[in-house]
């Protein structure tokens, strides 16, 4: 195929994706105060989450998909281009002070490789095999999961991340946010969040990156939750790297327990500083290795080991 032709094809499948449609009403926003041009951005960004709920369930579904994956040992990978790779590598960056996971079990796979977080890398989304390499050296199994995330839903590097992943027996996700994507077809679990034309003529970065942003947080957030890494809403797995989170841990175990503040220095200091350990160490009147027992025990569930506790065991 002649570059000309392989152009014209290009442009008429961006065509038919809504995600590039151009909104006429909006021909003349560069006239318009600042202030109204805020407003309508600010209208269009508060359809997103109504567009997200509508796939809440396909949602649902593929997270506990992913929770029962990871909890034999498996990993999330995130695969995306552009502002759909850094999404995917911000998700994944954030899980280890969130929940003190191994950075090795949550993955972000931008296309181009870590230059691309801060640049644009030339042809690094068209390739397949790119993102054929990149899982390779990941060395998948069928405990892991990946995610190909892609606003159009037709971008190569994460179609092919996918659909590499499927045929080496890896759960596949897709996150799209056009109908009928080629993204959504090729996974298990095809989640379409349909925003609609941009403000901006085809800036996916706009509302297509919020609603990425928004699955994103629900997918690594409730497997998290179903793994065990929250005690309630409470952050019981964080990990305490600075002063800001060493006062929120602080925080944390006197919120579960409503300890007050020498027992719960006491109970962190007995711990190592670990949150969960401590929770346990106050509400079920046990000591740290007690405490740290009983939740490997409860593959680090609190509220398992509380009850493990209560058992007498």
């Amino acid at each position: 195929m002649t570059s000309t032709s392989h152009d014209r094809d290009l442009r008429a499948q961006l065509e038919t994706l809504t995600t590039e449609a151009f909104r006429p009403e909006l021909a003349d926003v560069d006239r318009l105060p600042t202030l109204d041009i805020a407003r309508l951005m600010n209208g269009e960004d508060a359809s997103v989450a109504g567009a997200v709920a509508e796939q809440v369930p396909v949602i649902a579904a593929a997270i506990d998909a992913v929770a029962e994956r990871m909890a034999r040992g498996g990993r999330l990978v995130y695969a995306g281009a552009g502002t759909a790779g850094r999404l995917g590598v911000l998700d994944a960056s954030e899980c280890p002070p969130t929940f003190n996971t191994d950075p090795a079990r949550v993955v972000g796979l931008i296309a181009g490789g870590p230059d691309a977080l801060v640049t644009s890398v030339e042809g690094a989304e068209d390739s397949r095999e790119l993102a054929e390499a990149d899982l390779a050296a990941l060395g998948l199994t069928a405990d892991d999961t990946v995610v190909g995330v892609s606003a159009s839903g037709r971008t190569p590097y994460a179609v092919g991340a996918v659909a590499y992943a499927r045929a080496r027996g890896a759960l596949t996700v897709g996150l799209a946010c056009n109908r009928g994507s080629a993204l959504a077809a090729a996974a298990e679990h095809g989640i379409e969040v349909v925003v609609g034309p941009e403000f901006l003529t085809g800036s996916t970065r706009l509302k297509a990156g919020t609603a990425q942003k928004l699955v994103l947080n629900m997918l690594s957030t409730i497997t998290m939750i179903r793994l065990g890494k929250t005690y309630g809403n409470l952050m019981v797995d964080v990990r305490a790297s600075n002063e800001k989170l060493r006062a929120r841990s602080r925080r944390i175990v006197a919120q579960a327990t409503g300890a007050a503040d020498d027992d719960v220095e006491r109970a962190l200091t007995a711990t190592d500083g670990e949150v969960k350990h401590a929770i346990l160490v106050i509400l079920a009147d046990v000591d740290g290795p007690t405490a740290a027992r009983l939740l490997a025990e409860s593959d680090g569930h609190l509220r398992a080991a509380l009850a493990r506790a209560g058992d007498g065991a």
